[in-house]
């Protein structure tokens, strides 16, 4: 994903005048002949994310179009100031592409994990979030958003699915699949481990890679008695408030396989931080056995 997005940077800065591009000391070397050939409009900053968010606000507000790459944590809880008062207040579309999602770079530790983002940035109104589960859903949804004209976060990761990787469209759930016992909201990469486990089942699978603005309108056609699991490799809690006001008024039981809100403070490889906070198949299939579980009253 990393190095499409890259790849579209240098494409970009070579074919359109008016784009710039931004980094701080991280993929400088995959595009270092773009920041040599350009430097009036390709620079890294380095170690600056916060000023980064204001310095690409100011050549949006000149009709530039600017695109800024770090890691995730740094861009939006260390520029949270410049992100509410630069992009949101001023309504300056800015790409902001953050790297290390969640859990990505485990050996690093806390500062470095950012499981949070999603919460942070639905709380600053205006503001667009894309989690791609694909370096191609990546492109798609880059290509359909960079001139929007918004403040748009895109979260990238380095374990992206690798069997479902269906065509996505901005703002738009992709329906996997149609069942009655329960809807399943698949985000980004956890969609090969949902279809895993569902595939076979009677329940509806929806995929969605745009969190901000939330897709209502496909996910109010899957209400199936109020059954939802959602599978997101966010804090809980993440997308809880748009499932409840898209059935608002009706009852729900909502289930989560997602990470826990509590400090990281352990450490091990990617694999074994998703297994440590359940996010695995076996998390999913237990939830949604809870979920459609056939209950009697006694009388």
């Amino acid at each position: 994903m990393r190095r499409a997005f890259l790849n579209r940077v240098k494409d970009m800065i070579q074919n359109e005048k008016d784009t710039t591009f931004f980094t701080v000391d991280i993929g400088m070397w995959a595009i270092r002949d773009v920041l040599r050939d350009y430097p009036e409009r390709c620079t890294n900053v380095g170690i600056y994310e916060d000023g980064m968010i204001s310095i690409a606000a100011g050549m949006a507000y000149r009709g530039l179009v600017p695109t800024i790459f770090g890691i995730q944590p740094y861009l939006i809880e260390r520029a949270l100031e410049q992100i509410k008062m630069d992009l949101a207040y001023q309504k300056l579309g800015v790409n902001i592409v953050g790297t290390g999602a969640a859990v990505d770079y485990p050996k690093y530790g806390y500062s470095h994990y950012c499981a949070e983002d999603l919460h942070i940035i639905k709380a600053i109104p205006g503001c667009e979030f894309i989690a791609a589960g694909s370096a191609k859903q990546f492109i798609r949804l880059f290509n359909q958003t960079y001139r929007d004209n918004k403040p748009t976060f895109f979260r990238i990761s380095d374990h992206p699915n690798k069997i479902y990787d269906p065509d996505v469209e901005f703002n738009k759930a992709n329906v996997m699949q149609k069942g009655s016992k329960a809807t399943v909201i698949a985000v980004s990469v956890m969609l090969d481990d949902v279809m895993e486990v569902c595939k076979d089942s009677d329940v509806s699978v929806l995929y969605y890679t745009t969190l901000e603005p939330f897709d209502n309108e496909t996910l109010s056609k899957y209400y199936n008695g109020g059954k939802i699991l959602i599978v997101s490799p966010q804090f809980e809690g993440s997308l809880v408030h748009d499932v409840v006001k898209t059935f608002e008024g009706k009852p729900l039981q909502i289930e989560e396989v997602a990470f826990p809100r509590e400090i990281f403070r352990n450490y091990g490889t990617y694999e074994e931080k998703m297994q440590h906070y359940g996010l695995t198949k076996e998390a999913i299939e237990q939830k949604l056995q809870k979920l459609t579980e056939i209950r009697y009253e006694t009388i």
